[in-house]
């Protein structure tokens, strides 16, 4: 599937829900099945800055040159936005993760419906994943 693809179907779960709160509740049901990060990842290096929240992003490239995420999160719906995050980007390569656009975010409301603090943590991971991108695409 491609990205956009993946942004689609998310824009049309969250567009089945009309209430907010169930929207929070999607996430956190999102967060709630996202694979749990190896404890060996939490570590200082992986942590996030600028999330209020605890968040650790591990990145690791794939033979086939597609970059896979992992991540975990103190906070329920912080889960939930990481979890959405990697559904888009996780193993595509670094040009098609620096070439998406992340429309979803806006389509969905999420950005207008998060804290001030939460809304630069989204930005914060969304950065940290193209820094991956970045340093991998760089790296032979």
């Amino acid at each position: 599937m491609t990205t956009n693809e993946i942004q689609d179907e998310i824009i049309e779960e969250f567009s089945e829900l009309d209430d907010w709160m169930d929207r929070y509740q999607l996430l956190i049901d999102l967060g709630n099945e996202q694979e749990q990060l190896d404890e060996s990842c939490k570590t200082e290096q992986n942590l996030i800055d600028g999330c209020q929240s605890r968040v650790w992003l591990d990145c690791k490239k794939s033979d086939d040159g597609t970059l896979h995420f992992a991540a975990e999160s103190d906070a329920l719906i912080v889960k939930g936005i990481i979890s959405l995050l990697i559904r888009v980007l996780n193993d595509k390569t670094p040009d098609e993760i620096l070439g998406t656009d992340l429309y979803f975010i806006d389509r969905i409301g999420l950005k207008e419906h998060l804290s001030p603090t939460r809304s630069n943590g989204l930005l914060a991971m969304i950065k940290q994943m193209r820094i991956y991108a970045i340093a991998f695409k760089t790296s032979k």
